[in-house]
């Protein structure tokens, strides 16, 4: 593993250098979303790294698009066209923040569970994260109650500290190596003060984090509330909109659905979430969530409860998105918090 810097002003010569071996994905700005895209001439322009937090939506779309041809038909001919991306194909996510990079860890034990999913795990295989430190975290940021933290380098294969005027960058994998390797050319020998600049900073960051929830109990008492009146005092607010699984960067569910115009066909996954009413509509017309109530209650439980109970890790990584964009101001925190507070009788 090696320490590099590089001046800020250089950025863009940076990620041209990428650019020759690798399909280079960074932070665009684009009518003031922030949203992560592939880097090309004309396109969006790149955010400035001091200029946002987070991304407006998270990088889990480069490897779970939020629309995806699984594969192609032709009506009569008896075949199909595969579509499955090509596991070569090396891609650099530049920016990301270490939430959103421990989201991929989290979701990569969903798809490549009892089946591994090929479209999911080529690009998880293909792609290199290049992380870039919070120094500033949002106001409604609680990554340290996850397991992670505003500078975290564990889910990363290359991690960045914006200094002011230089970037410090740490090589945390081979990949991460690799990749740096292959610009070497554009980056100089870090030094000690360089390091003892990003301890400080790490210091600093963890200090911001304004938000908190202890999570020991809350998968196993979650289970205790499924009938109680207690997701009523959320779901009463909720729209229904899908915002907060939408742009959850753990959230994983979809949709499947065959598209054929005249002789042609394809079937296609799109992303779907369990907070609108026909997600669990069955073809009778039995839904076994009819209100929102039951959603509400879904939604948490499974993050909170159902993952950890089949994969040992709670399926949020405190980013703070579904917080900071209800258009309602329901809070996942004070779900959580009002949960554990909530008596639960005993049975008989």
């Amino acid at each position: 593993m090696a320490d590099y810097v590089f001046q800020k002003e250089k950025i863009e010569e940076l990620l041209g250098g990428m650019a020759k071996n690798y399909e280079v994905h960074a932070p665009l700005l684009n009518a003031g979303i922030v949203r992560f895209g592939k880097v090309e001439e004309g396109g969006p322009a790149l955010a400035k790294l001091d200029d946002y937090s987070n991304s407006s939506v998270p990088p889990k779309e480069l490897l779970f698009p939020q629309t995806e041809t699984l594969f192609r038909y032709r009506l009569g001919t008896g075949g199909i066209e595969p579509k499955v991306p090509d596991a070569g194909a090396k891609v650099a996510v530049f920016g990301i923040r270490p939430c959103d990079a421990q989201a991929f860890a989290i979701v990569d034990k969903l798809f490549g569970w009892d089946y591994p999913d090929p479209y999911f795990q080529n690009r998880r295989k293909s792609t290199v994260l290049i992380g870039l430190a919070c120094s500033s975290p949002c106001s409604t940021c609680f990554c340290t109650s996850l397991g992670g933290g505003p500078t975290n380098d564990e889910y990363l294969d290359v991690a960045m500290y914006d200094l002011g005027n230089e970037i410090y960058l740490k090589t945390v994998t081979e990949k991460g190596d690799e990749l740096c390797k292959s610009i070497s050319d554009l980056l100089e020998e870090a030094s000690p003060s360089h390091l003892e600049a990003c301890q400080n900073q790490s210091k600093e960051a963890a200090s911001k984090i304004r938000r908190s929830i202890d999570t020991n109990g809350i998968p196993e008492k979650l289970p205790a509330l499924y009938d109680n009146p207690f997701w009523e005092q959320f779901s009463d607010r909720c729209l229904g909109c899908g915002i907060c699984t939408y742009l959850c960067p753990t959230c994983h569910c979809f949709d499947i659905q065959d598209e054929v115009e005249v002789f042609d066909g394809r079937r296609a996954r799109m992303w779907d979430t369990c907070m609108f009413e026909e997600y669990t509509r069955h073809a009778s017309g039995h839904n076994p969530r009819p209100t929102r109530k039951e959603r509400t209650r879904n939604r948490v439980s499974h993050k909170y409860s159902y993952f950890p109970t089949n994969f040992g890790v709670i399926a949020c990584v405190g980013c703070g998105r579904c917080i900071k964009y209800c258009p309602v101001n329901i809070d996942i925190i004070d779900i959580l918090e009002k949960s554990i507070a909530v008596e639960v009788k005993e049975a008989g």
